[in-house]
């Protein structure tokens, strides 16, 4: 319960007594210290009067007093400034670095609180806080929102930054990988982010008038051209139709001429998957966009407004796929535009982490800004978490509120992070 007593030191959730040393000095914390996750002692510049003395240095916490030996701080003059060993069983007298016997507190978790982290832990309903819901304040639960918000978009600022440096400092190739990965939706992310990282941006460049060429070269840097690709039972009609023969034929020349070897076609999946989200429509209408020149991140940022950007990511399929979800297997026809519910997504998913990583890249305040804008502008989405935390009590205005929603399900209550939610706090100091 090391951890707990971390919390209870931490937001002073002490018991209602004097607290008192081993040694019968009286002890009053005036402040807790900083909590330090790294090496080192587990609060930084705390000050505790012992005795009306007022000392100023480190806490150590443990579960018993001989843990100070388990672990070796006798020997680290790291932990020489340590004014006070926090406990919750004192069973021997522990010396520092310099042979100074240290003061101790044995400090009991307060009933209430142990039990309501146990019923945090094991409780059945999800999430396990949804008592006390209803009763949280506006303000909170705001500023909460808030940072979850903050928390998540900084979270896919490390993936942005990643893809950066491996397209060696490029943002324009990082923005088309992070706008690839999201129009797998989920089941083909990564397949889509292995295809993106795939594409020479470059070499594509070559043929940006081309739509044909486009199409040709991102349908088979997927591995969709290899004719192995085909279900076995549209493989005749497939070639019977041309299509599949010219896009290969191509692809093939510009393969040659740039050097290129596609992805595994393995990798994408369709079990399960709406025929609308099949990888070839979705490649259809990556290389619209970019014919279009509408996949550009200097394009992106010149939008004022998410109509705006909703407009610039706007796109269709090529003819063939209208009337197609795989090769050789006709549908009736249907342009097969974005779907507003796609492009909301792709909006929250792209659009908006693009802003905010781009602005912290560039000390660009604005584009950060208009991050947040665009979050409290969109819908708020509809799936299983969003509807759990609605029934819950929470309310839910638009996409900013559901990316908080989103962060705090992940984050916090699939790990169990209940120490680290202002909501936990609030479960956990009601008595």
């Amino acid at each position: 319960m090391e951890q707990l007593l971390h919390y209870v030191w931490k937001h002073k959730m002490f018991p209602l007594e004097t607290l008192k040393t081993t040694d019968d000095n009286i002890v009053e914390v005036v402040d807790p210290g900083l909590h330090n996750t790294n090496a080192g002692p587990d609060f930084f510049n705390a000050k505790v009067k012992i005795n009306g003395t007022l000392w100023v240095g480190n806490i150590e916490i443990h579960d018993k007093a001989s843990d100070w030996y388990t672990h070796n701080h006798h020997l680290d003059a790291n932990y020489d400034n340590v004014i006070l060993h926090v406990v919750e069983r004192v069973d021997r007298d522990v010396l520092n670095h310099l042979g100074n016997k240290l003061q101790q507190l044995e400090l009991h978790i307060p009933d209430y609180v142990s039990e309501h982290y146990k019923e945090l832990l094991v409780i059945d309903r999800y999430p396990a806080c949804y008592k006390i819901i209803p009763s949280l304040t506006k303000l909170m639960v705001h500023s909460w929102m808030a940072a979850l918000q903050t928390e998540r978009l900084e979270q896919k600022t490390e993936a942005i930054q990643k893809r950066v440096e491996l397209r060696n400092g490029s943002w324009e190739a990082a923005y088309f990988v992070t706008m690839a990965r999201n129009y797998g939706f989920g089941i083909n992310g990564d397949a889509f982010e292995q295809w993106a990282l795939n594409i020479p941006l470059n070499a594509v460049a070559h043929h940006r008038d081309n739509l044909f060429q486009i199409e040709a070269l991102f349908l088979g840097q997927a591995g969709l051209l290899e004719p192995e690709a085909i279900p076995e039972r549209y493989q005749q009609d497939a070639l019977n139709e041309g299509m599949f023969s010219k896009l290969r034929n191509e692809y093939l020349y510009l393969a040659h001429k740039f050097n290129l070897k596609p992805i595994n076609y393995k990798i994408w999946k369709f079990l399960r998957l709406r025929p609308q989200n099949f990888p070839h429509i979705r490649i259809s209408q990556l290389a619209n966009l970019y014919y279009q020149n509408k996949a550009s991140l200097s394009e992106l940022i010149e939008c004022k407004d998410v109509k705006e950007a909703g407009e610039l990511l706007r796109t269709s399929v090529t003819p063939y796929w209208e009337t197609h979800y795989t090769f050789g297997a006709s549908s009736t026809k249907n342009e097969k535009n974005l779907s507003p519910f796609s492009l909301n997504l792709l909006l929250i998913n792209t659009v908006i982490p693009i802003f905010f990583a781009y602005g912290r890249h560039k000390s660009d305040d604005s584009l950060v800004d208009k991050a947040f804008e665009f979050l409290e502008q969109l819908k708020a989405e509809n799936n299983h978490i969003v509807r759990m935390w609605k029934e819950c009590g929470l309310t839910v205005d638009n996409a900013g509120d559901t990316q908080a929603l989103i962060q705090l399900k992940k984050e916090y209550c699939d790990k169990k992070d209940c120490l680290r939610c202002r909501i936990g706090y609030e479960y956990l100091k009601r008595k």
